[in-house]
């Protein structure tokens, strides 16, 4: 049985790192133009993932020029470490990677104490049951549908079960959690995501893969409000 979205709304969170990061500003404007319910800002470290990506700095630099919802997804082996800088800098939601935190109890709570939207992200290779007992403190969990850290990898379409079962679990236990899938998210997948039960779509290629910004979220949320066939 198919998973109806939780929510019932579809948000869109472009990843700031697939934009022209050298024209920054001009990147953020076109996403508040196109009328973005966030934008997913990805730190990788170059040990937790291969890539070495933006950091504290700029996510200071995008805070301030921006009042869009920031969700920040934070790739490194030492979050316990680096939480209290992500959530200073402006984040608005901050998600932790299971597979690397040694408290994570306890990170969701400082996060939830700062006031922000606390959050946990899933490699393909982990359950979500490894977290069920920490569902009460959360948010939202992060799906990956691709191995973090490269951009513009195929979509593991292996992950639509987990997706599926993680939001009938939730549904069932009335957990408000926003379920955001990240890898992979285009116009082809986007509504059987929120068939899935999806209630953010992270997209890098899909936005900004030349062309009109606007249009491009506008053609993923009509994607994403489409049933697949």
């Amino acid at each position: 049985m198919t998973a109806q979205n939780i929510n019932n709304v579809i948000k869109i969170a472009p990843s700031i790192a697939a934009g022209r990061l050298l024209h920054l500003g001009d990147e953020i404007k076109r996403l508040e133009e196109a009328g973005v319910d966030a934008i997913h800002f990805d730190v990788m470290d170059g040990h937790f993932v291969p890539l070495l990506t933006i950091g504290v700095p700029f996510l200071e630099q995008v805070r301030e020029a921006t009042n869009l919802h920031l969700d920040v997804h934070i790739m490194v082996t030492n979050p316990d470490d680096v939480v209290d800088d992500y959530l200073k800098a402006g984040a608005d939601t901050l998600s932790f990677h299971i597979e690397a935190a040694r408290h994570a109890h306890r990170l969701c709570t400082r996060i939830k104490q700062a006031g922000r939207r606390a959050g946990i992200a899933l490699n393909p290779a982990t359950h979500w049951q490894n977290i069920e007992f920490l569902l009460p403190e959360l948010d939202q969990v992060t799906i990956m549908t691709v191995n973090p850290g490269y951009s513009r990898q195929q979509h593991l379409t292996s992950m639509h079960p987990k997706i599926r079962e993680f939001a009938n679990f939730c549904r069932a236990q009335n957990y408000a959690i926003d379920i955001c899938v990240d890898g992979g998210v285009n116009l082809g997948n986007a509504g059987t995501l929120a068939q899935l039960g999806a209630t953010i779509l992270v997209a890098g290629g899909a936005v900004f893969n030349g062309g009109s910004t606007v249009d491009a979220v506008q053609a993923l949320r009509l994607a994403a409000a489409t049933p697949p066939a």
